[in-house]
């Protein structure tokens, strides 16, 4: 078990309790749950870069930890009036058919490697700042309307396009593939060759 995995173990251990700092509206410690996450997030790539400390493991929890601690709290946010549920059924429709995509053509034998794009990038950096800015906002007593506003604005369409990049990059992998060819049977495995009938 390498430092950064333990590290970001530790950040997934994190995400209940920033949740249940948000529920308890303790909003103080669930903005400081979620800076030592950023800053933990940003320690054990440092850590992996610095002394090649790279995992197979690590390639694939910490993504998870970054999306599930950022789901959460937007989850909570939405459900607690402070941002809108529009925003947040978006955001999780959107990860929710990335992970559909990805287990159906893997399920296809066809798996496809989800790279981060650009917009995706830029998506994820304006829901951490969406996040931290509502947190603050709440932690410190402070009101910043026309920001949070913008941000959302922005959020949601960086939400949307990057949703729409990633279904266009996964219909071209799996264009034509499997087409034309008869579905197999769960319980023999064999193909289904027989006859079918129509109607007139």
């Amino acid at each position: 078990m390498t430092i950064p995995n333990l590290i970001t173990i530790m950040r997934l251990l994190l995400v209940p309790a920033v949740v249940l700092a948000m529920l308890n509206m303790r909003w103080d410690w669930a903005f400081a749950g979620f800076v030592v996450a950023g800053i933990s997030d940003g320690v054990d790539g440092f850590i992996a870069r610095r002394w090649n400390q790279f995992s197979r493991l690590g390639a694939y929890l910490d993504p998870i930890a970054d999306k599930l601690l950022l789901v959460s709290v937007f989850v909570v946010m939405g459900f607690a009036g402070e941002l809108p549920l529009w925003l947040v059924v978006t955001m999780v429709s959107r990860d929710g058919l990335i992970v559909c995509a990805v287990l159906l053509s893997s399920v296809m034998s066809h798996p496809v490697e989800m790279k981060p794009l650009f917009v995706s990038k830029a998506n994820t950096a304006a829901q951490i700042v969406l996040a931290a800015l509502v947190l603050g906002e709440l932690a410190f007593s402070i009101h910043l309307g026309p920001l949070r506003s913008a941000l959302i604005l922005l959020t949601g369409v960086l939400t949307v396009a990057s949703a729409a990049a990633y279904l266009v990059a996964w219909l071209r992998h799996m264009s034509g593939y499997g087409e034309g060819s008869q579905p197999s049977d769960p319980k023999t495995g064999s193909t289904n060759t027989g006859s079918t009938k129509t109607g007139t």
